[in-house]
Formats: structure tokens, C-alpha cells, sequence
């Protein structure tokens, strides 16, 4: 397929994924490989299992498209109406395949053949020409199908894993060899925090007009990503095409990018941390674990992180932090005073380099005006007792986990940026 086709096209088909009850991971994991063929995707299509519907959208999908990709309805159930559709779809009958039954009668045992025979077959059926996709990990195949010249339809049960082997063991060489052109699209995503998206872009305007490579934005909360993407023959190739820009983007946000890909801004701290032979704890209010959590569920943790308390009560953060009942009643949980005095005392009970303490308001009760929802206090000791306090009033429309989420970010933002200026 040349780069002046009209494209490939995903059909995702299931009244469950209509409704909410599912996540439609194939049609992103399918659109990943697709780029990964450097095949241009412009559209994804969801429909729910209704026969007039489903036709309607492959005819249309037939008039400007090159290529369509189903996923769903090729089950034995009166819901799955895929081939049923794509057939009637062109005014062509289905006809069984016999060898077909004979492989399904093969992958199942015979009570589960008596109970579902009549439904089972239903599988067995296909326009006459169409080719079919063996499915090593379940009972319903797909087929490849060329209805009108210059249109091919390829279907994919909707279970995840059956679809997935069936692409890799048939269907993605035969989209290669008939549809590629042998380039492909390579991505690098560069990650920024501090920054938010809307400044980012306005500061790249000159490279968000580039078309080889392309540089897109794109936030999640408290993050900014920057994706670079280039279509090149090899991965060498497009290295030297997206390398420029990566360097003028590292110059320009030199502070604010912590990683690429999939890093985040735990496993830089934690990577960071075990190079210098340091350690950290924690010590935790309002987001009750969750700066914790996010550091645990790297692999290689145990190096640096030696354990946290969550003192969400002043009983515990009197008992187990040391903080005096006459600061806590002058300054209250959430204080500068109360959240430094629990990164000191954290530290030293611990027995660690570096600690973090966190204390604030994340709602949607609890606020005052002095004290607003998404006030929070950050504190983090270092060694030789350097202390650095931060004060964060975050948006009070945000909700609740947003606002501990945002707390972690900034925590582990605030961390790094201090090592980063003590690098050693």
C-alpha cells in the first residue's frame, strides 16, 4: 500500500463495549501493530451487535477504505452476527467448510460438543473465496476476504488473546506483503512534569508543523508527554530522523523532562537513588500510601526504599512520628511546621538519607478558608538536614484521588529536581 491510500479502518463489534461493561484493548493494540507496519489508520468504527447496522458500517467502510480490520461477533451465540453481516453486507451466501468442524470437534470434548453442537457450527461457515485464520487458542476462526477489488476485510474474535495469536501466526505478514511498503512509523516519547501542556506547546510551535518527523502533545494528569514519530525503512533510520528534535526539546525542557517511554517518576528516583547508594522513606497523611505504592511497584525498590508510615490520625503521627500535641495543636495536621517536623523525625526513626512527608486537605470535606480542599504541604529531608518545604493549593475541583495523585507527582518531581541539582 502506497502512503496515498485511503487506509486501514478498525471495527470493533459488541453491544458490551457500547454499554461500558468492556475496555476496547484490541482495537489499541491493533492500531499499535498497524503503526508498527507504517499503514495509515484513520478511523475506528464501535458498533453493537445489530445486524443492519453493522452492514451499514462496512458498506461505507468499503467506499473509502482500503482495508478493514473487525474484531467481535465471530462467536456460536445468536448474538454474533459478523460473518453473517459481512456476507449479506455484498449479497453473497455462506457456505461450510467442513475441515472446519472437523478441527472444532477436535479442540473440544464431546459433553461440551452435545450441548453447543448446532451453535458451534454456525462457526464453520464463510463466503466461498474468503481465506480463513486459523485460531490456535479458541473455537471461533476468522477469515481474509476480498469482496470488491481494491477492499479486504480481515475478522478477529473478540477475545483479547485469540486475537492477538491469530495475528501474529497469519494475519500480519499477509497485511506486510499485500499493504506495506516496507516503511513504518517509530515513536519516542519524551515526559515532562512541572510544566503543563498548553505552555509546552506554545514553546515548540516551530516543530508541531513538521511531517517527518511528527511532534505531538499530549497530558495525562500531572504529566505532559511529547511524542516524536518518524517513518522510516529501519529503526536506525528513524533515529537519525527523530534525533534532532529529541536534542532541541532536551535543550529547551532540559529541567522538566524526567524521562522517556516508559519510564516514570518513581523508577527515575528510584535508578537515580540506588547510582549514589541512598536511601529513602516515607512518611504519609492525606495520601495514605499512595507515594508508597508508587515507588513498591517498581522492580528494584528494595535497593532505596526501606519502609513508610501512613499517620493519618494525630495519635499516630504523635506515637509513631514524635510530633508534639502542643505544635499539632497550634499548627494543625496540615501545616509547614507539622509536615517538616514528620520528614525530620521520619528520617531519623528510619534510619535513612532522604524522606518525604506529606499533609494536606484532598476533600471533598475538611476545607476552611485558611485551610482550602487541595492544600497541600510537601517536606523533604536530605542529608546533612537539608530541608525543603512546598506548598501546593491544587484546583479544588479536583476530586479526591486527583488530588492525592497530584501530590505524589509533585513529591516525586520535587525529589528529583533537588538530586538532580546534588548530582553526583
Amino acid at each position: 500500500m502506497n502512503s496515498n491510500s485511503n487506509g486501514v479502518e478498525i471495527l470493533s463489534i459488541g453491544t458490551e463495549l457500547l454499554l461500558g461493561n468492556i475496555c476496547n484493548t484490541n482495537a489499541q493494540w491493533i492500531s499499535e501493530k498497524l503503526s508498527q507496519l507504517g499503514l495509515n489508520h484513520f478511523r475506528q468504527t464501535t458498533v453493537g451487535d445489530n445486524l443492519d447496522r453493522i452492514i451499514k458500517v462496512i458498506q461505507e467502510t468499503s467506499k473509502r477504505s482500503n482495508l478493514l480490520i473487525t474484531t467481535g461477533g465471530l462467536g456460536p451465540t445468536p448474538d454474533d452476527l459478523t460473518t453473517e453481516a459481512i456476507a449479506k453486507s455484498f449479497n453473497v451466501s455462506l457456505f461450510e467448510r467442513p475441515q472446519l468442524w472437523d478441527e472444532i470437534k477436535q479442540k473440544l470434548s464431546n459433553s461440551k460438543l452435545n450441548e453447543n453442537s448446532s451453535s458451534l457450527r454456525k462457526q464453520c461457515f464463510f463466503p466461498k473465496n474468503a481465506q480463513i485464520i486459523n485460531n490456535p487458542r479458541g473455537t471461533a476462526p476468522g477469515m481474509i476476504w476480498e469482496p470488491i477489488q481494491g477492499f479486504t476485510i480481515l475478522t478477529f474474535p473478540g477475545v483479547p488473546s485469540e486475537m492477538k495469536s491469530m495475528w501474529e501466526e497469519t494475519a500480519f505478514e499477509f497485511i506486510k506483503t499485500k499493504f506495506s511498503d516496507s516503511y513504518s512509523f517509530f515513536s519516542k516519547t519524551l515526559k515532562f512534569s512541572g510544566i503543563g501542556e498548553s505552555n509546552v506547546a506554545e514553546k515548540i510551535d516551530d516543530l508541531l508543523n513538521l511531517k517527518n518527523p511528527t511532534v505531538a502533545p499530549y497530558a495525562n494528569l500531572g504529566e505532559v508527554k511529547i511524542r516524536i514519530t518518524a517513518r522510516a525503512k529501519n529503526a536506525l533510520e528513524a533515529k537519525n530522523i527523530i534525533k534532532p528534535v529529541k536534542e532541541k526539546l532536551e535543550k529547551k525542557f532540559s529541567k522538566f523532562i524526567f524521562g522517556e517511554d516508559h519510564d516514570t517518576l518513581a523508577k527515575v528516583l528510584i535508578k537515580e537513588l540506588a547510582k549514589r547508594n541512598e536511601t529513602i522513606v516515607f512518611a504519609e497523611s492525606c495520601t495514605g500510601g499512595l507515594l508508597s505504592s508508587a515507588v513498591t511497584s517498581i522492580s528494584g525498590s528494595s535497593l532505596v526504599f526501606k519502609g513508610s508510615i501512613v499517620s493519618y490520625s494525630n495519635e499516630l503521627k504523635n506515637s509513631l512520628l514524635n510530633i508534639s500535641e502542643e505544635k499539632l495543636a497550634k499548627y494543625g495536621a496540615v501545616s509547614k511546621e507539622v509536615c517538616e517536623s514528620m520528614a525530620i523525625n521520619i528520617k531519623d526513626k528510619l534510619g535513612a538519607d532522604w524522606a518525604i512527608a506529606i499533609s494536606g486537605i484532598a476533600g471533598p470535606r475538611g476545607g476552611s478558608q485558611d485551610k482550602p480542599v487541595g492544600l497541600v504541604y510537601i517536606s523533604i529531608s536530605g542529608p546533612n538536614n537539608q530541608i525543603t518545604n512546598i506548598k501546593q493549593i491544587f484546583n479544588s475541583t479536583l476530586n479526591r484521588i486527583e488530588i492525592q495523585t497530584l501530590s505524589v507527582n509533585v513529591s516525586l518531581n520535587s525529589i528529583r529536581l533537588i538530586l538532580l541539582s546534588n548530582s553526583k
